[in-house]
């Protein structure tokens, strides 16, 4: 694990004291996306074209909710074999449920970003990075020759109107992604911290990097792609 990654973690001690942890709740990826009906057709499109796309093996594979549905990756690496495998809306039980055709793909470097969405539905921290683990060590199981890469959650910024469930959140996602990176080194994989990538000088989601204070714009993603290229996880054009 990169040392450099050391001091973003306690970044959270300038947001929060520490609190209690938060009880494990009954909560599973059917009934989340139950209370939710548009997200949950949306998840069965994006599978559908998912699953007539050909089967090819030993790609780069970014894996997540909308931000990596939104992200441009075959042109931003200069690569058109790039899959994206975004579903907007999905929660960490989504990936869950999904991972059968990450696994047969065998990626060759895999990027997770996850957890947002949970959080925005109040699902607790300490169960989404257990989810995140669940997904991490599948892979290793299954996929073992794919570099797996977990990546931090970005920052939101309160100042807009479209994502009000997720944009009082902030602690939680500082709180989620020191677990995330606990999970990354007890699975011995690369954790990835974008967080500090995106903040303004309040430690918000800054307002050039984003069109909706929770996604990012083009801008956003050629920093994320030209710090995974700088920390050597990414290949140079």
């Amino acid at each position: 694990m990169k040392k450099h990654l050391l001091p973003s973690i306690l970044l959270l001690s300038l947001f929060a004291p520490s609190l209690p942890a938060t009880a494990q709740q009954s909560v599973t990826h059917q009934n989340v996306f139950d209370t939710i009906p548009f997200i949950m057709e949306h998840h069965k499109r994006r599978l559908e074209k998912f699953s007539k796309e050909p089967m090819s093996t030993g790609k780069i594979l970014f894996l997540g909710n909308s931000i990596t549905e939104g992200g441009p990756w075959g042109e931003l690496l200069g690569d058109p074999t790039v899959v994206n495998r975004g579903i907007g809306g999905d929660f960490s039980y989504g990936i869950l449920n999904r991972l059968d055709e990450i696994i047969q793909r065998k990626p060759s470097k895999l990027f997770l970003l996850i957890g947002v969405n949970d959080i925005g539905n109040d699902i607790p921290n300490a169960v989404i990075a257990d989810n995140v683990r669940k997904i991490v060590e599948r892979l290793k199981a299954e996929t073992p020759a794919t570099e797996i890469y977990i990546q931090s959650i970005l920052p939101v910024n309160p100042e807009y109107p479209r994502f009000p469930q997720h944009y009082d959140k902030q602690y939680h996602v500082l709180m989620t992604n020191q677990l995330l990176y606990k999970v990354a080194l007890d699975t011995k994989v690369t954790y990835v911290n974008l967080f500090p990538l995106f903040l303004d000088d309040r430690q918000r989601l800054a307002a050039d990097l984003t069109k909706d204070g929770l996604h990012l714009n083009r801008q956003g993603y050629d920093i994320w792609v030209r710090h995974l290229r700088e920390m050597g996880y990414l290949p140079h054009p």
